[in-house]
């Protein structure tokens, strides 16, 4: 598609600005495995990316795990502590949103996790404040993803059109809600599988320092 210049650009928060995904699996995988269902990285990347925990729960128990009534505040307790420890930014995403300042081209974040994760990855690279109170969880402000709710409600909130938006999402649960949504979404395949994020309607990015040119920035 021809570079077009957006009204606004929504991201997803998890493996799209922060690098957390990796993190939160590993927590995921130790402690599911304490509870007798074992798991490799690759397995739980590729059945939970995208989703909520509150789904790895209802999942886990369909596969045989025997897990505690507070497990879903037990993973979150556990996964926040690593988070704190130190959680990267995804490379390129600070010449992005300079880029996006420079052009006065507003942004939010749609997600399907917690405002309390975010407040601790986003917060550590100051971008919890430079989003300017445009950060939107499933878990507040509506239906998870792949439902169109947040970015719907994040492109409304930039006084937008969700057509005259770009959402930026690596998970098919997340390019799904963009393209419902009826915005142009990028898919984000620096990790993630790009046939699968093309398949459902999304054009796959390896980079971050593709979408200034995709976009005509």
């Amino acid at each position: 598609m021809s570079p077009t210049i957006p009204n606004a650009v929504l991201f997803d928060c998890d493996g799209v600005l922060v690098d957390s995904e990796p993190i939160a699996d590993k927590v995921l995988v130790a402690d599911l495995a304490s509870y007798g269902l074992i798991l490799g990285p690759d397995q739980v990347t590729e059945m939970f990316t995208g989703g909520t925990l509150k789904g790895v729960e209802q999942s886990a128990r369909k596969m045989g795990a025997d897990l505690p009534a507070d497990w879903l505040d037990g993973i979150y307790e556990k996964t926040f502590a690593k988070l704190r420890a130190g959680t990267p930014l995804i490379g390129g995403v600070g010449d992005l949103l300079d880029t996006l300042d420079a052009t006065a081209i507003p942004y939010a974040v749609g997600s399907n996790g917690p405002m309390d994760k975010m407040r601790i990855t986003l917060g550590q690279h100051d971008l919890w404040d430079r989003f300017g109170g445009h950060i939107y969880s499933s878990h507040v402000h509506g239906a998870a993803k792949p439902a169109p709710d947040l970015y719907q409600l994040a492109a409304r909130s930039l006084g937008q059109q969700p057509e005259d938006c770009v959402v930026i999402d690596d998970s098919v649960a997340g390019c799904r809600a963009g393209v419902a949504a009826g915005c142009r979404t990028l898919g984000f395949a620096e990790t993630a599988d790009p046939e699968s994020l093309a398949a459902v309607g999304a054009e796959p990015i390896a980079s971050m320092a593709e979408v200034r040119a995709l976009l005509g920035l």
